[in-house]
């Protein structure tokens, strides 16, 4: 094969840039492909009119600035006739290390469209709301310059919006007895579940992103992987840590052997 061959085979991957918050220059540069990556993946919803982000496209926001949501706690604040949830978030900087914002949110069974939701779904919305506010205090502007309003698509659901979809809920009116017992709860995903559950530790997150600047993994598995990231428990986060060290690895020794 000839030298040209060779150069025409080996396609060069795009390089996946990180910013600095502290750096306005790069933040513009990142509204630009924010711009791009929200509209890509359908990541907002209209509402009369205005384009509101998912908290999904805040996260993806967030972690290409290197800054990752923690959850502090999910508290149980409800009441004889209502499910109500509190929970707070912690947004970590990974370079460091420094908690650099937050957000409190909640969530009841008693707002517009929630009557029949199960105890799990609401306290798993309250967690979600609060994931968004906790970016939105740091990086509203950034939205805002990416051409979509400052507030997440959560948070205007919480106002009351009718045309924002709400999360699928149960047939029958859930009680805290009920809820805490009812099969669904036991299958429901990891991000679903809050009794129990160990999230991925900061220093898990940590590792999977700096797994995930490897040159060998492609943009599109980073970004699929950043999105569920807040979603992992400790052994999934665990799991999937030893799956991208052994694509690195099988990677690289082809690359070798290529050459």
């Amino acid at each position: 094969m000839s030298q040209v061959d060779k150069e025409t085979k080996v396609e060069k991957k795009p390089k996946v840039e990180s910013y600095d918050i502290a750096k306005s220059d790069e933040t513009l540069h990142l509204a630009v492909d924010l711009a791009k990556f929200i509209k890509e993946n359908r990541l907002y919803q209209n509402i009369q009119g205005k384009e509101y982000v998912n908290v999904e496209g805040w996260q993806y926001a967030g972690s290409r600035l290197g800054i990752l949501p923690v959850v502090e706690h999910v508290v149980n604040i409800s009441t004889d006739d209502e499910i109500k949830y509190q929970a707070k978030v912690n947004l970590l900087d990974l370079r460091s290390q420094q908690v650099v914002g937050a957000g409190f949110a909640i969530c009841s069974n008693k707002e517009q469209g929630k009557k029949y939701y199960q105890e799990f779904a609401i306290a798993s919305m309250a967690q979600t709301r609060a994931i968004g506010k906790a970016y939105r205090n740091i990086l509203a502007w950034i939205i805002r310059a990416a051409g979509y309003e400052p507030t997440p698509v959560e948070e205007m659901d919480y106002a009351g919006n009718e045309t924002s979809k709400p999360a699928v809920p149960t047939e029958k009116k859930a009680t805290m007895k009920a809820a805490s017992a009812a099969p669904v709860a036991e299958k429901a995903p990891v991000d679903e579940q809050v009794a129990g559950v160990r999230y991925a530790s900061a220093k898990q997150k940590e590792e999977i992103i700096r797994l995930l600047n490897n040159p060998v993994i492609t943009r599109q598995e980073k970004t699929k992987m950043l999105l569920n990231i807040n979603r992992f428990d400790e052994e999934r986060a665990a799991q999937a840590i030893e799956k991208l060290k052994k694509v690195i690895e099988d990677r690289e020794d082809g690359q070798s052997a290529a050459a």
